[in-house]
């Protein structure tokens, strides 16, 4: 069992428990999912940028990602329906909680002038998106074999009901938010 899994079930829960009055521990909000996504405009032109994120997010994520393509065709972006524009891997268990404190023990400390992440990217029913502007803040990422600056979203899954729910088991888990 990963480190922050056995912190979680062992402190964030009955901090939980007693902060929102659950009665059941079925109750308590927990993370469902984190879905690490890059989206690569730029590989319209240039195709070999797909390969280069999808080992990037394999060494980051630690698990095969899924190359996304287009929905739709976007003339104006000569864009055509079914061309590869970016890679996601969705991580859940003990990967989920294993990339969550690389993320924020590691990875987030290493941006430059950080202050803490936003609190405000909620989307209303207790699930959180951080939007990254580079990869190199990974360890895993070797600076010399980077060709491109890339940046990447990564979405909570929570299965809190509100944003104060899913904020508090964040800031629990040690998510460190600006206010």
């Amino acid at each position: 069992m990963s480190q922050l899994k056995a912190y979680y079930h062992e402190t964030v829960v009955p901090k939980l428990k007693e902060k929102f009055n659950y009665s059941n521990p079925m109750q308590v909000p927990r993370i469902e999912k984190v879905v690490v996504n890059m989206g690569l405009g730029e590989a319209i032109h240039n195709i070999k940028i797909i390969d280069s994120a999808v080992e990037e997010l394999k060494q980051i994520s630690g698990q095969q990602p899924v190359v996304t393509r287009a929905k739709k065709s976007i003339a104006a972006f000569k864009l055509r329906e079914g061309m590869p524009i970016g890679c996601m891997v969705t991580l859940r268990k003990n990967r989920m909680y294993d990339f969550l404190n690389k993320l924020i023990n590691i990875a987030l400390p290493r941006v430059r002038d950080f202050r803490g992440i936003s609190g405000k990217a909620f989307d209303g029913a207790g699930n959180y998106s951080l939007g990254i502007k580079e990869q190199l803040i990974f360890p895993e990422i070797d600076y010399d074999k980077i060709d491109k600056i890339k940046g990447l979203n990564i979405s909570i899954v929570t299965t809190a009901k509100t944003n104060d729910e899913g904020k508090e088991l964040l800031k629990l888990l040690g998510m460190p938010f600006k206010n």
